[in-house]
């Protein structure tokens, strides 16, 4: 049994069978991508809903001080891309962290990382699709052009909103007018289903024209987006509103981090989503000129490019409007500009236009990822031989292609974006997680000229040094920090902060602020503790293994953000993995070509 689980796929196999595939009749893909292509597509994946979008939401829950978030994420984003790079020169090959996890963990592993990476691209895409929606209809709301609010909105959103009391204009607009059938209100975000219906018709023509749209997509809102950081980092500064990067917390003290350090964490799943589509560079092996030297390449330097965008842009918000304005704002980019803040309006326009190019560009590259992963799957047998098919004349999955709208359609009309943003992001460092512990058990080779090379660094006492340092550092400089690790309840002080406001009467509304805030107490603390014990127990196999530094700074880096996701993300991403043993089991185990 224990060997039928983990069997791995020989690496040799795996670029074996590549050949083959490319040596066939009509089922290999087209190899056109150039390093600028990778590194565009790279772009159009993290520059998108993150920086359009889930960056509102961010903001207001950490301020200013989420900039220190940002650059942790791209700390382990960047250890994690050296990762996905070692693999991707080794196997260039589709499939992503799914074949990388074949060659390294085993075959029960890779079937999890392939059905986790379908909340990244598939899930992900809903939340950009939502998003886009918001922005489009926001433009056309610009030239007047009225879209009803019961076909921009979806039903779910509406129906949580009004439950909770929303006083949101437009969800109670889509409610109060919807048609009825019964007593069932007709509510669907018409615009994101639709574009969900274009894209995938561009991605199933093929990769040559997905790229040209790409790279145009990539050029113009680089362009919007430096725009606006010029331009609101000179009103910033010319207008002394610097102020607002120390803003007043509840205590009546100027703080970067207003809500502190903890309310920088609780960022993590909208600050994560922004960097998430780096790795479906990785995806793109097959189609690749030169996949061993152009896919790290063009994933560290879009990472690079995107990380520094993001601070920028993270800076520029929080000194234009204070952070607590953007409590429910979906377009913080256009936001700034409005007449009660900055007050441009010729720049809020154009960055309606520039979100709508972006998140466009968000899509392309997502819905590219999965039905690669899907052929990839298919052809190990994992899934039924009809996803490998090639298009005869376009050279694309053209099943999986078909699969991947309906998995990104059919849930639009039924989800909503608060549920896919935690959902993505919780499978996204999962797979994360995978890559970089994997790197750490394949086999070393010599290195090869033209191909990348993660950097050998010993860790052996570097490792354990920075693990027990920190650990050290948190117990002087950190008053009560371990005290507080261990108390899993709220104190009379926490409860007290949290029903600040609230009139006594709505006993209700105490009593679930109270049970969430235990429960998030809970969640964090636990999860926390679980960490520090890995950590521990990685330092000892680095000392003894004398492990290389930059996987193993990697993983430690994206189970620390794991920290961060909430209970019920928990129970949702084991509920989904859950379904997945399921069909492993039952179908996938018994087809595999291993056996």
């Amino acid at each position: 049994m224990s060997n039928s689980l983990f069997r791995t796929k020989n690496i040799d196999k795996i670029l074996a069978d590549a050949a083959s595939n490319e040596e066939g009749h009509g089922s290999s893909l087209k190899r056109v991508l150039t390093v600028r292509d990778l590194t565009f597509f790279g772009i159009a994946a993290i520059l998108g809903a993150g920086s359009f979008s889930s960056l509102g939401g961010a903001v207001f829950s950490g301020g200013p001080g989420v900039v220190i978030l940002f650059l942790i994420t791209a700390v382990a984003c960047a250890f994690t891309a050296f990762c996905y790079s070692e693999f991707a020169s080794r196997i260039p090959v589709a499939g992503s962290a799914y074949t990388y996890a074949y060659a390294s963990f085993g075959e029960l592993f890779a079937w999890i990382i392939g059905w986790a990476l379908i909340m990244e691209y598939c899930i992900g895409n809903i939340y950009v699709s939502y998003s886009w929606s918001d922005y489009f209809t926001s433009f056309l709301n610009r030239i007047h052009v009225h879209v009803p609010e019961y076909l921009s909105t979806s039903y779910m959103e509406a129906k949580h909103a009004i439950q909770a009391g929303s006083t949101n204009n437009e969800v109670l607009a889509a409610w109060n007018n919807a048609p009825k059938i019964g007593s069932l209100r007709l509510i669907v975000d018409l615009p994101a289903f639709v574009i969900n219906i274009l894209i995938t018709y561009l991605v199933y023509r093929g990769v040559k024209e997905s790229r040209n749209f790409s790279n145009t997509m990539v050029v113009l809102k680089l362009l919007v987006v430096l725009l606006v950081i010029f331009v609101g980092g000179y009103i910033v500064f010319s207008h002394g509103l610097t102020l607002n990067w120390t803003p007043v917390n509840d205590a009546g003290i100027h703080s970067f981090m207003p809500n502190g350090f903890s309310g920088v964490m609780a960022a993590v799943s909208g600050v994560f989503f922004a960097y998430i589509g780096f790795d479906a560079v990785s995806v793109l092996a097959e189609e690749s000129k030169n996949p061993q030297r152009d896919l790290p390449r063009g994933m560290i330097l879009s990472l690079v490019i995107c990380t520094i965008i993001y601070i920028l842009l993270t800076l520029v918000l929080t000194g234009a409007v204070n952070y607590r304005h953007f409590e429910g704002v979906g377009d913080p980019l256009a936001f700034i500009f409005e007449p009660q803040n900055l007050n441009i309006g010729w720049m809020q326009f154009l960055v309606a236009i520039c979100a709508v190019v972006a998140m466009t560009s968000v899509l392309l590259v997502f819905q590219m990822g999965q039905p690669r992963i899907w052929m990839s799957m298919s052809r190990d047998g994992l899934l039924p031989p009809i996803f490998q098919t090639i298009h005869p004349k376009f050279k694309t999955p053209s099943f999986s292609t078909i699969v991947t709208g309906m998995v990104v359609g059919i849930p639009i009309i039924f989800t909503d974006k608060t549920f896919v943003l935690d959902f993505t992001s919780i499978a996204t460092l999962f797979a994360f997680v995978l890559v970089c512990g994997g790197v750490l058990l394949i086999p070393k080779r010599e290195k090869q000229a033209g191909k990348f090379h993660i950097p050998f660094i010993n860790s052996q006492f570097i490792f354990p040094i920075i693990i027990v340092g920190v650990l050290i550092a948190l117990g002087v400089f950190v008053n009560g920090y371990f005290a507080h690790l261990f108390q899993f309840s709220l104190t009379a002080a926490e409860s007290d902060n949290i029903t600040k406001g609230i009139v006594p009467q709505q006993a209700e509304v105490v009593n679930k602020a109270l049970h969430e805030a235990e429960l998030t107490k809970l969640t964090l603390n636990v999860s926390t503790i679980i960490f520090w014990v890995v950590a521990l127990v990685l330092s000892v196999l680095a000392f003894v293994k004398k492990y290389s530094l930059i996987p193993l700074l990697g993983l430690i880096t994206c189970l620390y953000l794991l920290t961060g996701m909430t209970a019920l993300n928990w129970a949702w991403f084991v509920s989904w993995l859950l379904i997945g043993l399921v069909i492993y089991f039952f179908y996938s185990r018994k087809h595999s070509i291993l056996n």
